[in-house]
């Protein structure tokens, strides 16, 4: 007698639409159709009247297989169905391993289907759009620090994740944990899309964020999708994970090349921060200065008074703020022109005009302190920038405290190692003052410069949006 066949069959999500030509025939054609009892009411249209058809219930995988190879050794053509693709957390690797364990001659054949998260992603836009992976939460036959090492893992890596079986009666709380680990390395605007019965008349769609993502409304019959770093969610509501064709045009909304590449620094930047639950105007400042100085330490050591990056912001853009100050030309050199065009700001600093050097050689003080000194007489309510002289730092300070200056802000990034600490906490008692300055020795122009830019470009922060005027 000859040998039959087991044709191992994925029947898609649900849908008869779903289903591919090579499994339809399939169906059609076999002599014995074995499967979980649930999954035929997706294919009873297609099936032989004559065909036994062998159904079971949960957890009895390998009975169903066992019986496939029973009635395949008798010669019959068997077609054992999984839903998706047979090979993804289906039937197929358990039927080849049974072929091995029997030594049997059966012939076997693998008929892909599409996967439920395929499915889902189509429905949610294109969310697997880059590199990807699936994780199922199921512990059944998976240990649960396997599966949380796994979660890291794709975390970290910034894969798009897919996840299957994220909760059923008796497993709640595995979802949360997935949530938590989740972001600890992402923004909480990261998007997320779920699909609850996909393909099916009970179908829902979903997008969301990982912040907003509330595990109580996912059940055993939804899949999760989680974006990387450069997913969104368009103006259409689909969640997007872009493959990069567009990146040098117009990536993410970028105007240009230089932009595109600091937006993706950005959120570069701001999926690597120890701490990302922080005010978007201390993040926003905080991406600027680690943008500038490839330096995480600015974390720790960037102070920001609360609120001040967005009140020196609108008080730029309602025109209350005139001028910014810098104590060297590098600071103001780096301040970025369109965005003092666009605003109507002007930028100056003192140290090359004629009066500076005549005053410091009569008052025995540094040219930076006699550049503030003019620049007080001038504009006492300007916005002060240091990136450089501790000196004309301390300068600002006493005029402050005499009453003869009034600033409207300070940055104050001086670098090096005399006095530059002492000048920095001499600027911490003015309360009423929006001030952002960078603890310790460090500092620098180019620190101070993009501190400035930071607030003069607030307006972008919502978006991560940075560079429309690179």
């Amino acid at each position: 007698m000859s040998l039959g066949k087991i044709i191992v069959a994925g029947i898609g999500p649900g849908s008869k639409e779903d289903i591919t030509p090579a499994v339809f025939e399939a169906v059609k054609l076999s002599d014995i159709i074995v499967g979980y009892k649930y999954y035929f009411r997706f294919v009873e249209d297609i099936i032989k009247a004559d065909t036994l058809c062998i159904d079971s219930g949960m957890k009895k995988e390998r009975e169903r297989a066992l019986q496939a190879f029973e009635y395949a050794e008798q010669g019959k053509i068997v077609c054992v169905i999984s839903s998706g693709d047979a090979g993804i957390y289906g039937m197929a690797p358990l039927v080849y391993e049974m072929k091995a364990e029997r030594n049997s001659n059966v012939e076997l054949e693998v008929l892909p289907g599409i996967s439920a998260f395929q499915k889902a992603a189509a429905l949610l836009g294109c969310p697997v759009g880059h590199d990807f992976c699936v994780i199922s939460l199921s512990d059944l036959m998976t240990p649960w620090d396997k599966i949380e090492r796994r979660i890291s893992a794709a975390s970290s890596a910034d894969f798009v994740t897919a996840v299957y079986n994220p909760k059923s009666n008796g497993r709640y709380w595995q979802l949360y944990r997935l949530q938590e680990i989740f972001l600890q390395s992402r923004s909480p605007d990261t998007p997320v899309g779920y699909v609850r019965q996909a393909g099916r008349e009970e179908q829902d769609i979903k997008v969301t964020t990982l912040a907003q993502f509330d595990p109580e409304e996912v059940d055993m019959f939804t899949i999760v999708i989680i974006g990387n770093s450069q997913s969104y969610i368009s103006v259409e509501d689909k969640f997007i994970t872009p493959r990069g064709y567009y990146k040098e045009d117009v990536g993410y909304g970028a105007k240009n090349l230089g932009q595109d590449i600091m937006i993706r620094s950005f959120r570069t930047i701001d999926s690597e921060l120890k701490n990302r639950n922080i005010p978007l105007d201390k993040k926003w400042a905080l991406l600027h200065a680690i943008h500038t100085t490839a330096d995480f330490d600015m974390e720790s050591i960037l102070y920001v008074d609360e609120g001040a990056v967005e009140k020196l912001y609108w008080q730029c853009a309602e025109g209350k703020i005139k001028h910014i100050i810098s104590d060297v030309t590098m600071v103001t050199s780096g301040i970025r022109k369109g965005a003092l065009e666009r605003l109507g700001i002007e930028a100056k600093c003192y140290l090359h005009d004629p009066r500076v050097a005549e005053m410091a050689k009569e008052k025995g003080i540094t040219r930076t302190q006699a550049g503030i000194r003019l620049a007080v007489e001038e504009h006492p309510d300007a916005l002060f920038a240091f990136g450089n002289a501790p000196t004309a730092l301390i300068e600002l300070c006493e005029l402050t405290r005499k009453g003869k200056a009034h600033p409207a802000g300070i940055v104050a990034a001086p670098v090096g190692f005399v006095n530059v600490c002492e000048s920095k906490h001499m600027v911490k008692p003015f309360k009423n003052i929006p001030k952002l300055i960078v603890d310790g020795r460090k500092g620098g122009s180019n620190l101070a410069a993009t501190l400035i830019n930071s607030i003069l470009t607030f307006d972008d922060a919502e978006q991560l949006k940075p560079g429309r005027d690179v």
